[in-house]
Formats: structure tokens, C-alpha cells, sequence
């Protein structure tokens, strides 16, 4: 087999260079490209490898914004994998009143898990422990014409005690539970419908400053977009997991080709010149939203320091959603 190298200006909008393989077979020429770059960052020929889950819309609303952070800070604690949580959970957009059932200020949230059913138990307890014991606040379906659909109010309202009462608002059926400042109004089901976890990249930097800088800006440019939360702390991930351990009993272990720590001692994945390594996972409604946000946070976290980009998979077997590096972000 024959090989030809050629070098092409191609995405010259986002300063991308792109090195071209082209292998004779009996189709003729085939071009493979093997090499891109946005500024000094390489942007490797990897993939990103995500799987179905299902996800809820939750819409809270509050008396002023103080009350409201209070309540998504809240409802959002704990929600960083399903590895090890009832569901994965972030803040989606901020909901002007004009869009909200009572038109008071609200803050869309994204729930998502493995299935309805644990979805459902999730969302009852985060609304019940989280959202309803914070003053002022109130919590509506923000998805009402989804096929699916779960308990909510429908289960909290026994916190009332025989006081609970349902009423409409246009066709939303609310219950109205008393509490302490007056009364908590819930949706009485919420909808769910199929989504995306697990799209990511990583961030491989010259050092620690580098790279969190480079966080902080990809993450900033995510959480301008709808229909994504990046759910760990900050949107960031420092422990980057593969499926699996050596110890039977865990189903996740440090992913130790990306430990700086390793190098020497394993197969390391860090690029050359790089000493450290962040991820940004990201989750959301559907292909087309979690690839927009894999380009826009990449082409965000290009910097000074950032030697390259990647991603995180297993070859294949974890997800049927492969968002390439190259592709993602030749198409948006």
C-alpha cells in the first residue's frame, strides 16, 4: 500500500491545520486525516464516547435571585456521576419570568440517569429535600409535551398532610402543600425524554496554572448554551475514571494512562511536553446540542499552555455515541 502526505489550509476560519494521509487501495486515493491543529494545540484523532440515559427538565422559581441560587446550589449538590449518584444534574439556563408558570425569576435544570424509573425517584427527592424545604421557591415541569412522564407533586403532596390541595394553571395541574411561608407549588408529574452522557474532552497543559485556566474558559463558553450541564464540580473533572478495577468490587478506577503521577510505570496517553490533564464530561438532550458544546468548549479552552486536546473512550465498548474530535469540530 502506497502513502502520500499533503497539507491543507482547510478550517482556516478557526485557524485549524490539518495533515492528510492518502492510502492507495482498490478504491484509489483515500484520504484519512491524522493530524489537526487550532494555534500551537494539537487536537488529537480520538473520540468521545457517550451512551443513552434518560433526563427530566425541572424549572425552578424563586422569590429573588438569592433564594433561587440557594435552591439550584441545593438541588444540583451530589449530582456529578451515576457511578456513584441517584443522577447526574447541572444547571441548564437562568428562565426570565416571562417564561415561568407564576412569572417570577427560574433556573432550568437537567436531570439525567440510566432510567425512568431511577429518574424518578431521584427528582422526588431532590425536589423534596432540596427545593421545597428552600424559602420562596417553587418547582415545574419545563418539559410538559414529553411523551414520558413521572410522579412529582403527585408524591410530595403527602407532605401535606390532608392539607394539600390541586388546582390548574392553564393545563398544568399543581399541588399546593402548606409550609411555613405560605404554600410550595409543584407540578404534579414531570416529562422525560432520551438524552446523552458522557461526551468530553481533555485538556492536556504544560502545568496546573495553565490548565485551570483553560478550564475556566471552556467551561465558561459550555454554560452559554441550552440543552447541556457539565455536572462536576465547577464542570471539571481531575479523576478521570476507566471502566473497572483490579479490586472486583469497584466498577470504576483511576484512569492511570492519564496520571501524570504513572508516567514510567504505565502506558502513559499524556502528550509529550504536557504535566497535567483535566476533563470537561458533558451531558445533554440530544447528538446535535452535545456536539456544539464539545467544539465551543474546545475552541474556548485553547490557550497559552494547552499542548493538546483529546478524549476520553474504551475503545468502543461503553457507548454507541462517538463524537470525533476532527468531525465535531469540522461541523460546528
Amino acid at each position: 500500500m502506497a502513502t502520500v502526505q499533503a497539507t491543507c489550509g482547510c478550517y482556516s476560519e478557526h485557524q485549524l491545520a490539518s495533515d492528510v494521509n492518502f492510502d492507495l487501495n482498490e478504491n484509489g486515493w483515500r484520504p484519512k486525516q491524522t493530524k489537526m491543529k487550532i494555534g500551537d494545540t494539537i487536537i488529537e484523532d480520538s473520540f468521545a464516547e457517550a451512551f443513552r440515559v434518560v433526563y427530566s427538565r425541572l424549572l425552578i422559581t424563586a422569590y429573588d435571585e438569592h433564594w433561587l441560587n440557594a435552591a439550584v446550589g441545593s438541588v444540583c449538590g451530589y449530582g456529578t456521576s451515576v457511578i456513584g449518584c441517584d443522577a447526574e444534574v447541572g444547571l441548564a439556563r437562568f428562565v426570565p419570568p416571562a417564561e415561568t408558570p407564576d412569572s417570577r425569576i427560574g433556573a432550568e435544570i437537567l436531570l439525567f440517569s440510566f432510567s425512568a424509573e431511577s429518574l424518578g425517584k431521584a427528582i422526588v427527592n431532590r425536589v423534596g429535600q432540596c427545593v421545597m424545604t428552600c424559602p420562596t421557591t417553587a418547582a415545574f415541569d419545563n418539559a410538559p409535551t414529553a411523551e414520558m412522564r413521572t410522579a412529582l407533586g403527585t408524591q410530595l403532596r403527602f407532605f401535606g398532610d390532608g392539607f394539600q390541595q390541586s388546582k390548574l394553571i392553564g393545563e398544568r395541574r399543581i399541588w399546593r402543600i402548606p409550609v411555613m411561608d405560605g404554600e410550595f407549588l409543584v407540578e404534579d408529574e414531570i416529562g422525560i425524554g432520551k438524552g446523552i452522557a458522557g461526551g468530553n474532552f481533555l485538556i492536556h497543559a504544560v502545568d496546573q496554572a495553565s490548565g485551570l485556566e483553560a478550564l475556566k474558559r471552556g467551561i465558561a463558553a459550555i454554560a452559554t448554551l441550552p440543552n447541556v450541564i457539565t455536572p462536576f464540580p465547577g464542570g471539571a473533572v481531575r479523576s478521570g475514571s476507566k471502566v473497572g478495577s483490579k479490586y472486583s468490587a469497584l466498577r470504576a478506577s483511576t484512569n492511570h494512562a492519564y496520571c501524570p503521577s504513572l508516567r514510567g510505570q504505565v502506558d502513559s496517553q499524556i502528550v509529550e511536553n504536557a504535566n497535567v490533564v483535566y476533563e470537561i464530561v458533558i451531558d445533554g438532550t440530544d447528538e446535535p446540542s452535545v456536539a456544539q458544546a464539545m467544539a465551543t468548549g474546545i475552541r474556548a479552552t485553547i490557550g497559552p499552555g494547552v499542548v493538546a486536546i483529546g478524549a476520553g473512550n474504551y475503545g468502543g465498548t461503553l457507548g454507541k455515541f462517538h463524537f470525533r474530535l476532527h468531525d465535531v469540530l469540522a461541523k460546528h
